[in-house]
């Protein structure tokens, strides 16, 4: 396994997950409810700021290897996955949403796999609509783990609104992908 600075940033991802978690476990008297959901908020932040930061350093450094290009997907979902169960847990998102984008995520990757072992991993390269609903997935889950006023507006409500475009983009996304891959995997049936 590589050392550098993107894998690092990547295994600091990995390392802020149960960090975030803890925080909603610690008495009140130790954190009130308020400085929680800051401090979550923060985690949550860093964490997503590491996850450009490390593939940006990789591919300017010219540090990109395959463990790298195996752990960061896996961080990114990590994060992501046990962020929504936070949220869902706290009463603030719907189960099924974030059961829409956590079955994805493991649909897409389980996707990809296969695509890569039959020679075919382009065709489910990352699209457009893929890099939107991330974008507003990642917007989403920092408001709503503030959940408080920010500015005179409702961040929790303009998250929810974000979550529930990234559901739906999720759903889209999900649909492009499996269209994409069908006919490798048609063919792939054909050739047993």
């Amino acid at each position: 396994m590589p050392i550098n600075i993107p894998i690092l940033l990547t295994w600091l991802r990995i390392i802020l997950i149960p960090l975030l978690i803890a925080v909603y476990y610690l008495p009140e008297s130790w954190l009130r409810a308020t400085h929680q959901d800051l401090a979550a908020t923060l985690i949550f932040i860093v964490a997503a700021a590491t996850d450009w930061l490390d593939g940006h350093l990789a591919r300017r450094w010219h540090q990109t290897s395959a463990f790298g290009a195996f752990l960061d997907p896996v961080a990114d979902k990590l994060m992501v996955a046990a962020t929504l169960i936070v949220l869902v847990q706290l009463g603030r998102l719907d189960a099924i949403l974030a059961a829409i984008i956590i079955g994805r995520e493991i649909t897409i990757s389980a996707l990809r796999e296969w695509m890569a072992r039959i020679g075919a991993h382009r065709s489910v390269a990352v699209s457009m609509i893929g890099k939107i609903k991330t974008t507003a997935q990642m917007v989403a889950i920092p408001m709503l783990l503030y959940y408080r006023p920010l500015f005179g507006f409702s961040a929790f409500e303009l998250g929810t609104w974000l979550i529930y475009i990234a559901a739906v983009l999720t759903l889209w996304s999900m649909g492009y992908y499996m269209r994409m891959a069908w006919p490798h995997l048609i063919e792939e049936d054909r050739r047993r």
